[in-house]
Parts: C-alpha cells; sequence; structure tokens
C-alpha cells in the first residue's frame, strides 16, 4: 500500500474530507474550547476575588460567590453536551471512514494488502473513537486555553506567567521523544493483529475440510503462539504508553510546582498581592492540563491514527486509468506472472497460456498461487511482475501448444479488469459468498437468472437433489450454514455455470462432491468448453487432472 506514515500535522486534514461529520465535530470542540476557557478565567478570577476579600477585606462576597457558581456550571453543562456531541459525532465519522474504504476497495490488491485493510476497517477504525473524543478535544483546548490562560497569568503577575511559558515546551519536547518511541510498537501490534485475524478467518473458513480430513487438531498451536505475539505487542505498548503518561504527569506536576514555589516565596515576602497569587495558582494546572491530556489521550489513540492512515492511503490512490486492453474474450497469455504474498511470491513466474475450447487444470503444492492466479485471470488482482495478456486471434506454433501465443506481439493487449471485462468471465472461488437467505435468493445473488428457468444447469450441477429435499425456499443462514459442504459447493457451480459467460475459472470445483456427480460436473464443463469457453481449473483430483487438455503447474518462491 501506499506510504500510511503520511500525515499533515496532528490532524489529517484527509479526515475532514472524507468524512464530513467530522467537520461539525470540529466546530462544537472549538466552541466549547472557547467557551469552557472563558469558563476557566472566569472561576479563577471569582475564586481569587472571594479569597483575597476573606482575609483582607471588603467581605462583599455575594457577586465573586456567584460569578463562580456560573463558571462552575458552564464547565459542567459544556463537559456534559460536548461528551455526548463528540461520542455520536465520532461514531458517525468512523461509519463514513468505513463507507468510504469499502466503496474504494476494488482489483489491485494484494493479499497482504487486503489483510491490512481487513484489520483497520475493523478492529482498526474501532480505535479511532478515543482519538475523536480525548485527543482532538485536548488539542483543541491546548491551542485555545493555553495561551489564553498563561496571557491571563502574565496581566496578573508577569513573573509567574513567565514560569509558565518557559516551562510549557519541556511537555511537547517529552511528548515528540515517546511518541517516536511508541510509534513503531503500535504499527508493529497492528501488523501482528493483522497475521492473527487472517489466521483466524482462514482456520474457520477451512474448518469443515479440516474436519473432514481429521486435522481438526494441528492449528491451534499456530493460533496460538500468534495470539502469544499478539498479546506481547500489545502489552509492550501499554507499558510504554503508562510510562509516558507518568512521566508527563510527573513533568507537569513539577513545573506548576515551579510557579507555586515562586508564588509562595513572593507572597510571603510581600512581593506580590494575593488576589495575583491566588489567581496564578488556579491557573497554573490548568495551563498545563490540556497538554498533559493531548499525551495521554494520543497513546489511547493511536492505533485508531495508524489504521485511518491505512484506510487514507487506500482512498488516496489514484483511480486507475482507462484501460486500453482488450475486453473480449480470446486467448489468454500469461507471463513472468508473480503476485506477493505473506511468505513470498505465489504464484512465482507463472508463464501459461488458456485457450478457448479447451479446459486448462492449474496444479502445484498448496500455498503456491494457484486460487490468486485465478484472481488475477478474472481481472481482481493486479500482478506485481509479468502481464497477461488477451489475444482475440491466437497464433499457435502448433495444434495443442500450450505457449505459443505471444500477446502484444501477435495483437494481444493487457488484460482490462473491471466491469467490461467481468461481464465475460464468471469465477467460482474455492469458499463461494453465501448470506442469509433462500436457496433461490443466493442463486441469484451474483446474476443468475430465476433457477426455475435453466434447469439443465441445476441437474448438472446436483442442485437439483437439494431442491428436492425442501424446495427453493430452503432457508440458507450465515455463510451457508444449514447447508452442508456439497450442498454449497453444488450451489456455488449451479450459478456459476447459470451465468454463461466466456471465461470460466473454477477454484476445486469437485471438492466435497462424490465421484458420480463429479463426472457429470466434468461433463458440464467439457460441454462448454467444446462451446468455446474458456475453462480454467484449480485442481489436485486425478479425475479432474484427466479430464483436462492442458496442465500447467504453478510454483511459488
Amino acid at each position: 500500500m501506499p506510504d500510511t506514515a503520511r500525515r499533515s500535522g496532528p490532524i489529517d486534514p484527509r479526515l475532514l474530507r472524507y468524512a464530513r461529520s467530522s467537520r461539525g465535530l470540529m466546530t462544537v470542540v472549538i466552541a466549547c474550547g472557547v467557551i469552557e476557557t472563558a469558563a476557566i478565567i472566569a472561576l479563577a478570577y471569582g475564586v481569587a476575588i472571594v479569597l483575597s476579600r476573606l482575609v483582607t477585606g471588603p467581605h462583599d462576597l455575594p457577586g465573586p460567590i456567584a460569578l463562580v457558581a456560573g463558571a462552575v456550571a458552564v464547565r459542567v453543562v459544556v463537559t456534559l453536551v460536548r461528551s455526548r456531541i463528540e461520542h455520536r459525532a465520532a461514531d458517525r465519522v468512523v461509519s463514513e471512514l468505513r463507507s468510504a474504504a469499502l466503496g474504494a476497495v476494488g482489483p489491485g490488491r494484494s493479499p497482504v494488502d487486503r489483510e491490512e485493510l481487513r484489520t483497520a476497517l475493523t478492529r482498526g477504525l474501532d480505535d479511532l473513537p478515543p482519538y475523536l473524543t480525548g485527543y482532538v478535544p485536548a488539542l483543541a483546548l491546548s491551542v485555545i486555553a493555553t495561551p489564553a490562560l498563561v496571557i491571563a497569568m502574565f496581566v496578573a503577575d508577569p513573573i509567574s506567567g513567565a514560569v509558565a511559558l518557559g516551562t510549557l515546551p519541556l511537555l511537547p519536547i517529552f511528548m515528540v521523544l515517546i511518541g517516536l518511541l511508541t510509534r513503531d510498537r503500535t504499527r508493529r501490534r497492528l501488523a501482528a493483529m493483522a497475521r492473527l485475524s487472517s489466521r483466524l478467518l482462514d482456520l474457520v473458513a477451512g474448518l469443515p475440510t479440516l474436519r473432514a480430513l481429521g486435522r481438526q487438531r494441528g492449528p491451534e498451536r499456530t493460533v496460538r503462539e500468534l495470539g502469544e505475539r499478539n498479546a506481547a505487542e500489545t502489552m509492550s505498548a501499554l507499558r510504554i504508553a503508562f510510562l509516558s503518561s507518568m512521566a508527563l504527569e510527573l513533568l507537569a506536576t513539577l513545573c506548576v510546582a515551579l510557579v507555586a514555589v515562586g508564588i509562595g516565596l513572593r507572597l510571603v515576602f510581600g512581593e506580590m498581592s494575593l488576589f495575583a497569587g491566588v489567581f496564578a495558582l488556579i491557573l497554573a494546572p490548568e495551563v498545563y492540563q490540556p497538554l498533559r491530556r493531548v499525551g495521554a489521550s494520543f497513546h489511547a489513540a493511536e492505533q485508531g491514527v495508524e489504521a485511518t492512515s491505512r484506510v487514507f492511503a487506500l482512498l488516496d490512490a489514484p483511480e486507475p486509468a482507462p484501460s486500453q486492453g482488450s475486453t473480449r474474450p480470446g486467448v489468454l497469455v500469461a507471463r513472468g506472472v508473480s503476485v506477493a504474498g505473506r511468505d513470498g511470491e505465489a504464484p512465482s513466474g507463472f508463464d501459461g497460456t488458456f485457450r478457448p475450447g479447451r479446459i486448462t487444470a492449474l496444479t502445484g503444492p498448496n500455498g503456491s498461487g494457484k486460487s490468486t492466479l485465478l484472481t488475477v485471470l478474472a481481472g481482481l488482482a493486479v500482478p506485481d511482475a509479468g502481464t497477461v495478456t488477451v489475444v482475440s486471434d491466437a497464433v499457435t506454433e502448433a495444434p495443442g501448444a500450450t505457449g505459443a501465443v505471444d500477446g502484444p506481439g501477435n495483437g494481444g493487449a493487457p488484460l482490462a479488469g473491471g466491469p467490461d471485462w467481468w461481464a465475460h468471465v464468471a469465477w467460482c472461488p474455492q469458499h463461494p459468498y453465501l448470506e442469509p437467505g433462500t436457496l433461490a435468493h443466493n442463486f441469484t445473488l451474483l446474476g443468475a437468472p430465476d433457477p426455475r428457468t435453466v434447469p439443465e444447469v441445476v441437474a448438472a450441477a446436483g442442485l437439483d437433489e437439494v431442491v428436492a429435499e425442501a424446495g427453493w425456499d430452503r432457508a440458507v443462514g450465515v455463510g451457508g450454514a444449514g447447508l452442508s459442504a456439497g450442498q454449497r459447493q453444488r450451489l456455488a457451480l449451479a450459478r456459476t455455470l447459470a451465468l454463461g459467460r466466456s471465461v470460466l475459472l473454477f477454484d476445486e470445483p469437485t471438492a466435497h462432491l462424490d465421484e458420480e456427480l463429479s463426472a457429470r460436473v466434468l461433463a458440464e464443463l467439457r460441454a462448454r468448453a467444446d462451446a468455446g469457453a474458456v475453462v480454467v481449473l484449480v485442481a489436485h483430483d486425478a479425475q479432474v487432472l484427466a479430464a483436462a487438455d492442458d496442465v500447467l503447474e504453478v510454483v511459488r518462491a
């Protein structure tokens, strides 16, 4: 992904651009900061008058006491109102960022990018509200309140104002130093969480297969190790955050103590009035308080900020230029295709040709990138190296050759993803998407026609047997709950074939099917190939490999 560390100041202006609710949030924060600053000064002024008059007289107190009560009431009301508005606005900001990011997701994302983006959009953005409700208000208050309070201290007591002004830079300096230390820790924690969530999702998705093979007891050790690593990174980040908060609190306390000691000595020697001393002493903690809150809130929201940077990197990515490539089906030619993954390139340097009228099987060890290669052919991913071209007028060296077409040299053009290409492609992944609803709803979910209009396709995939049990109104739960693995496979095969596309991509099409039904599905795929379709299968099964015209091996780096 693009550089996620690029930020423009403490508040990224892209937040205002991509989340409209953040503008209202900033307005509320600034308005509340101004009102709260005025209330603090009024409170200090009223308390100073009350105490000085109690000691020195005259004892005219109703006015100052009313001022103190009013200032306290204003601060309480502002705090309550701001809290409610900020939390609602923060939830809307997170929702808007998620919607914008999901709308921007498209082809060209490597598996690593998708994992990081998944983590950023879920757990990462869930940590953004503390940034919006804690860090941003504290930062606004430090910009508004701190200068105003220092000026008020200067007016009452120039020496106390000078001490506060001289010690204030110490807090930002320490905050920057601590922030640099925690930045890398936070990134490592987010990366660890991305790895953990990815492995967990892969494990959950593959549990039926693992259970069928009797391997369900193997992966827990890997998940446990990833969890322990995530816990270690989390505790490391929390340790630094707690230590930094303690350091900032100690530093701010020492700064206030310097102001208090100076005021106390000058009061003892009669070098300043009681009013000025009390007024400056009350304002001193308030001068440092916003900066202390900035430091504490920033550490609490650092992961949300990091996740937001990743989302902004996605939203800032330039729109893909209009492709000049062909969108018409033809011979697909892959040359040196490599896609970077978690553990290296998979596939790595793949060369192959996929012709209309032939069934091409992709084989290779697990993790070699066969499924990833299908997404490249479908136009859903862009290879990190190599090209895929579409050659409408195939040129071959000899009948049956598998590598004789050179796309660019024979009228070929880069494979163009997007709606024009996808209109010709039907892709059946290893774990097909199903959502709560009925069997009929899931059949037409991806654009397939009414299943009752294509009974031959339903029968070819063996879905007619599933329909015979409870009809097309059979309930389907989340992730296909209520259907067995074989029934889900039949549904996915039938709806993919019903699309009637000329480029058919199947990832393990006969998984969870018996030998008889597998033969029926392969016969249908042969018929589609004979009709001129490009048929590409990911396969390990000997029956599927025997039915293929061409077998291409996929390897990883």
